[in-house]
């Protein structure tokens, strides 16, 4: 897996640099026109940026340039409020920039699959947020949006909308696990969301 890491930080930087070498090709940024720049031109799988370097906007303009990239947003001081904000900018991983080695693999690996990955906080403040509309009927808008997918797509919604990763759906489901991307970027599309998070909420809030 290629993976871009922007900071202005050197030391922040040479930290990320040296848990993940030797897992994966890592390439550098050091400005926000930097990662934008290499984003955008070269085949990159991921790429993991510094919260100072970056806004919501930002984040999306990164997204806008390379769509298939995975954003993963490192915080000095994460908070769920700034977590969530960011989810809705497109980013797919949330935690401390001084994440320990072990997390940090254990957070690149899940989204390598295609999972989210996110501090504890942020996953309560979601849960919370979710279960508010937990015992609402069933929308009519999610309805509709639903009856728009295939029976497979159906079938991959519902499954990311548990949180399985790429790799378990394909397992599950007995097909590839780029058939299982296939399916997601023609769920996006029809769904009118930006990426798995949203579709597991949007699914999850429906449901009576």
């Amino acid at each position: 897996m290629v993976i871009l890491l922007g900071s202005a930080n050197s030391s922040v930087l040479s930290r990320w640099h040296d848990l993940l070498a030797g897992h994966h090709s890592l390439i550098l940024a050091s400005s926000l026109s930097d990662v934008k720049n290499q984003a955008a031109a070269l085949q990159v799988d991921m790429v993991i940026m510094h919260r100072v370097l970056v806004d919501a906007d930002a984040c999306a303009e990164i997204r806008s340039l390379s769509p298939a990239v995975k954003l993963f947003l490192l915080s000095d001081n994460p908070t769920p409020e700034e977590g969530l904000a960011f989810l809705k900018a497109g980013i797919v991983g949330y935690g401390n920039t001084y994440i320990s080695p072990e997390r940090l693999i254990e957070a690149v690996n899940i989204i390598g699959a295609g999972g989210v990955w996110l501090g504890q906080k942020v996953i309560q403040q979601l849960i919370l947020e979710t279960s508010k509309s937990s015992g609402a009927p069933d929308s009519p808008d999610l309805e509709q949006r639903l009856s728009m997918l295939t029976r497979m797509e159906l079938k991959v919604a519902r499954l990311v909308a548990r949180g399985r990763t790429n790799l378990e759906i394909a397992d599950e489901l007995e097909i590839a696990e780029r058939t299982v991307k296939a399916h997601l970027t023609a769920i996006y599309d029809k769904m009118h969301v930006a990426n798995r998070l949203s579709l597991a909420l949007l699914i999850n809030q429906g449901r009576a």
